[in-house]
């Protein structure tokens, strides 16, 4: 199945009506989109799939690789919201690959669990690529929020010690990313991490043991540069969950180490607008994600 264009056509249309004022939370849990043109599994648990949506026409596709947010947990929606993009996006003839994964709060989730889904994912990914026309030359990871920090690492994820649980020879290369509002790094942003999401580091890296002294060395993408990538951090000027600041230093950091990145700052938007395709920042957003992959309009 193929999306429907009628619903392709409505997300566009949802643009002509955008949100007058910077959304809020409820704002963003009350964001849907079109069904996906399949639902697919990577592994056993509930929350290991992905949503895959595929445009019309011959292809090949380029593709947007999709991680939700949410602190990190189930309780603030997540794949579901990110189905307003996704809609969005296919309806511009780039195919999207809408990641679900295992969280904190849930069985397996946290460390390593989610890092591990995200290996998954993107193997699964290059499996399905060759019977949908997906061109994986022309790929972007899009993450929101805790879904920012696990794209970051997805770049850098070539260069995690070879000794660590996280470590996998080969994969698939994504070395275009696009931040919103993302949390990234986990070594100087702790206290933000903390008082914005409530979670403590050990949650997200595991703990120190004597054989892996610095959980931050494997999990941080921060510390996993240079890698080669080119990053966009886009972060909403109204954003208190990552603001403005965060963008800039991560930036700086990843200049210093020899990496591109550039910081977009959306004008009147707030964390959540960074995500909707029915807000007023969604044009500047569909134009980095566009540029990311190489496409002329």
């Amino acid at each position: 199945m193929r999306l429907p264009s009628l619903l392709s056509t409505f997300l566009l249309g949802a643009l002509l009506n955008a949100h007058a004022a910077p959304m809020k939370l409820d704002d963003y849990l009350a964001l849907n989109g079109p069904a996906p043109t399949a639902k697919i599994a990577y592994g056993p648990a509930p929350s290991q799939y992905a949503e895959l949506f595929v445009p019309p026409g011959a292809g090949p596709f380029p593709v947007a690789v999709l991680v939700h947010g949410g602190c990190w947990t189930s309780k603030f929606g997540g794949i579901t919201q990110f189905r307003n993009m996704a809609g969005a996006l296919a309806a511009r003839g780039i195919a999207v690959w809408n990641v679900e994964y295992r969280r904190v709060d849930e069985e397996g989730g946290g460390y390593p669990g989610m890092y591990l889904d995200m290996h998954a994912a993107l193997d699964l990914l290059a499996a399905h690529a060759p019977a949908h026309k997906l061109d994986l030359e022309r790929v972007v990871a899009v993450g929101h929020s805790a879904g920012g920090q696990l794209v970051q690492w997805i770049a850098g994820r070539a260069r995690i010690p070879a000794g660590s649980p996280l470590y996998r020879a080969g994969g698939l290369k994504v070395d275009r990313i696009v931040s919103l509002g993302g949390l990234a790094d986990l070594r100087h942003e702790a206290a933000l991490i903390k008082s914005s999401c409530d979670r403590d580091i050990p949650q997200l890296a595991g703990t120190p043991s004597a054989e892996r002294p610095d959980v931050l060395a494997d999990t941080n993408a921060a510390d996993l540069m240079p890698n080669g990538s080119r990053t966009w951090l886009i972060t909403g000027a109204l954003d208190t969950i990552s603001p403005p600041r965060v963008a800039h230093d991560y930036a700086a950091r990843a200049k210093a180490a020899g990496d591109v990145a550039d910081v977009v700052i959306l004008p009147d938007a707030s964390h959540y607008d960074e995500v909707a395709a029915t807000s007023p920042a969604w044009p500047h957003v569909l134009r980095v994600i566009e540029q990311a992959l190489a496409i002329q309009r």
